[in-house]
């Protein structure tokens, strides 16, 4: 019997708005996806993870969601999403959707309606409405992961949660309407052949804020949370081939890993390996940690460099400071391109190499870096409006992907960008990039034709190094070395891959190699 695809899997994000704008409008949509979908055939990957495409007022990138089963208008319609899948099935890509639990969107029609209704009604009780704790003040004193207080009063003086922008009131999940309205979205999905969802912010759904201080997160992984993953997964289980995959930010791996147990999530996102800094001590840690982690509930890892929430891999591992932080972006400190291109192009090779899956954020394969001299007035992310303009945000990883030409829109679309293009991106295009056996976009798609006939989930075995070096086999015989260290180092063997030139027998300092 073959392993479930979402244990090998190479999975690309698309982020919507930034991938491919078909109809002129500037902003990307499903026609665009669905043309360029043989560009992503071509690349190799096994999936396609869609960020929201859901009816929403775009308060915080589609992630404020006015209607779980339809598509907004901007992207297209429910019609086109069904003709994207089946489209996606016929290239052998399958297909995850971005499910959003924790909050909708102040626009929803069960929103609207307990604002209607008033204190005390059926239809509060789906949120979290409380009064203030004393006049003019909130119930309590929760701050909003994207800053500020995480309460917003209403006319009639009550106040509502929201974890996130005031526009994402947050779903009370003591509710069995909420469980019920969700287990529903999952089969409307499933039932149009979506093979998999992506769960948001998994790990807040469950809180409590009337309870006294107990010594734990009021918010944060909190034990309620696993009962709803196992009736998702009770569902899932019963359209064959289907997986969830968690957005769960723990430092407690061993936390972490109670996500994972057998009737829960089939996969979670491997934070850790994103945030560590480009060290070898640093990343093999986290490779043995995650690993260790997984193997007792027999979980595979998965393997992510970036995403549509972080800085771009080419710029962070061009600072002097590699590692990443939700806490601290580092906009505005010096990048050595060159710099973070070599060591972005280590990392592929890295990462694609590691046992597991793999995810690969749109842009990756081009090389794209954080766009960071964004006009201010142009900035949509609401953290940026939340941290009183000291945070600038996300919108820096979600510039429009440069597909053909030397100048803006490149491709994109026919129209202005949502977000403007930088000029110098002409070098970065597909275009300039696919006919260049050099260019990181040959990387990837070299990288992954490889890793489909050799790689993928199974053991890995370290093997004796220099400081600073990585050195792993695979069941398949292929090696994996990667220099992280200051001095060229030798190897040996029949070269199938690296991520730059050899120097004669050594491997230079931030590259990598795939030998046999």
């Amino acid at each position: 019997m073959p392993e479930p695809w979402w244990r090998s899997a190479v999975i690309y994000q698309v982020y919507p708005r930034s991938f491919a704008d078909g109809d002129g409008d500037g902003v990307g949509d499903l026609a665009g996806l669905r043309s360029r979908l043989p560009y992503l055939a071509e690349l190799g990957v096994d999936a396609v993870w869609m960020n929201p495409w859901y009816p929403s007022p775009m308060a915080d990138g589609g992630y404020d969601v006015a209607d779980y089963r339809d598509i907004d208008p901007v992207f297209g319609t429910l019609g086109e999403a069904e003709a994207f899948i089946g489209e996606a099935h016929a290239l052998g890509i399958r297909v995850v959707v971005d499910v959003v639990p924790n909050h909708t969107s102040d626009r929803s029609a069960w929103f609207r309606a307990a604002l209607a209704a008033g204190p005390g009604s059926p239809e509060r009780a789906r949120f979290w409405f409380r009064r203030g704790a004393a006049p003019g003040e909130p119930p309590n004193d929760w701050q909003s992961i994207f800053g500020g207080p995480a309460w917003t009063r209403v006319p009639d003086g009550e106040w509502y949660l929201h974890l996130f922008a005031a526009e994402q009131p947050d779903f009370n999940w003591t509710h069995p309407d909420v469980h019920a309205e969700f287990l529903d979205v999952l089969r409307f999905w499933f039932d149009r052949g979506v093979d998999g969802v992506r769960v948001d912010s998994a790990a807040v759904l469950v809180k409590d804020p009337d309870a006294e201080p107990d010594g734990l997160d009021p918010y944060t992984d909190r034990d309620g949370v696993h009962e709803i993953y196992r009736g998702w997964r009770r569902l899932a289980d019963s359209y064959p081939g289907r997986m969830l995959v968690g957005e769960v930010w723990l430092p407690d791996q061993l936390r972490l890993a109670r996500y994972l147990r057998p009737d829960e999530m089939h996969t979670v996102f491997n934070f850790p390996f994103l945030g560590a800094p480009w060290d070898a001590a640093a990343l093999r840690a986290v490779i043995d940690d995650t690993l260790a982690t997984l193997a007792p509930v027999g979980a595979p890892a998965t393997w992510v460099l970036a995403n549509h929430d972080v800085t771009r891999t080419v710029t962070r591992y061009g600072r002097a400071d590699t590692s990443f932080s939700h806490d601290d972006r580092k906009h505005g400190m010096p990048v050595d391109p060159a710099l973070g291109l070599r060591r972005a192009r280590a990392a592929a090779l890295l990462s694609l190499a590691l046992p597991g899956s793999a995810y690969v954020y749109q842009g990756e394969e081009l090389g794209l870096p954080e766009v960071e001299d964004l006009p201010d007035d142009l900035r949509q992310d609401p953290i940026w409006r939340r941290s009183g303009h000291t945070d600038r945000g996300r919108d820096g990883c979600r510039v429009p992907l440069p597909w053909s030409g030397v100048e803006p829109p490149f491709g994109f679309g026919s129209a202005e960008p949502w977000l403007p293009q930088p000029p110098d991106w002409k070098e970065l295009t597909v275009e300039a990039q696919q006919s260049d056996p050099s260019s990181m976009l040959s990387l990837y798609r070299a990288a992954l034709r490889i890793r489909a006939a050799e790689l993928g989930d199974g053991a890995m075995r370290w093997l004796p190094s220099d400081d600073g070096v990585l050195a792993f086999t695979r069941d398949s015989g292929l090696t994996c070395v990667v220099n992280l260290g200051s001095r060229p180092v030798p190897v040996s063997g029949e070269v199938r891959l690296a991520s730059g030139p050899l120097d004669g027998g050594r491997l230079p300092p931030d590259t990598a190699v795939w030998l046999h």
